[in-house]
């Protein structure tokens, strides 16, 4: 089942209540002929960044602006405060793994940046990875003429960013690892490639064998645990602070590599059609 498509399910029951009883009824009445993959897109690609309710509403209220519905000012404040609800729940329902691995990757970046130190790996291709955030500090410059204040890094990190972006970085080193292989793959198969982010392009004659070479290459960083190796590159550079009580995240996972999967495929989770 698409993602869409579940939240369209709970919407049906929801509208089928007594309005009387359920509050939320008329709200989702309202809303479910409308429920499709482009309603809810933008939250499902922003739940790795931690998208909050109040996000997630102005975002679904947005889309629903977009439509030139024919709903006044307090209907569409209500109607997008019970998509966003349902469109949360059904995240959580369906990618309970997910966000298990997104509260983990969290919890380690807290306790790396508590000891000032940024949060850093490498990729399965071997390129290092440092996240660059550190609190500004004012450096003032004199001159016969005036005086200037410019910003500069300070040595202290940025604790809540370095907790905060880990994730959809730590994701983005995925994706990146994905074109690399994909580009290099293409080069000895003699395609023609161009890539920008997750949009990868070639002659229209050579589509099928890049469709190919994309899958197999989507998959294979999969075949190794991923994250057991983040974990024990972490418990190498700090084995004081990350213990055994940190990972139990993964293990409770199963198979952090294959939930990890599915959390990088996140973006191609809704189909266009609930049929």
């Amino acid at each position: 089942m698409s993602f869409s498509c579940r939240v369209l399910h709970i919407m049906q029951k929801d509208a089928q209540e007594d309005p009387a009883i359920f509050f939320d009824t008329l709200h989702a009445r309202r809303l479910v002929n409308q429920v499709d993959r482009k309603l809810v897109k933008q939250t499902v690609m922003t739940s790795i960044y931690g998208v909050t309710y109040i996000g997630a509403r102005e975002q679904i209220k947005r889309r629903l602006k977009e439509r030139e519905s024919d709903l006044d000012d307090d209907e569409l404040f209500g109607t997008s405060c019970y998509a966003a609800k349902v469109t949360l729940t059904a995240l959580e329902e369906m990618f309970q793994g997910v966000g298990n691995i997104m509260k983990w990757l969290c919890d380690c970046a807290k306790v790396i940046a508590s000891e000032n130190q940024p949060v850093c790996w490498t990729t399965s291709l071997g390129l290092p990875v440092v996240q660059p955030y550190r609190i500004l500090g004012r450096h003032i410059v004199k001159t016969s003429l005036q005086m200037l204040t410019l910003q500069r890094k300070t040595d202290k990190v940025m604790a809540k960013r370095q907790r905060t972006a880990f994730p959809p970085n730590f994701v983005h080193s995925l994706d990146g690892t994905h074109m690399m292989m994909t580009a290099v793959a293409c080069k000895k198969e003699g395609l023609n490639f161009v890539g920008v982010h997750d949009s990868y392009w070639t002659h229209a004659c050579d589509m099928d064998r890049m469709n190919k070479i994309l899958g197999e290459k989507f998959v294979e960083p999969y075949e190794t645990p991923v994250l057991e190796n983040l974990l024990e590159s972490f418990q190498g550079s700090f084995s004081t602070l990350i213990n055994n009580s940190s990972s139990e995240c993964v293990w409770d996972t199963g198979r952090s590599s294959v939930t990890l999967y599915i959390f990088e495929g996140i973006h191609g989770l809704e189909e266009d059609s609930c049929l």
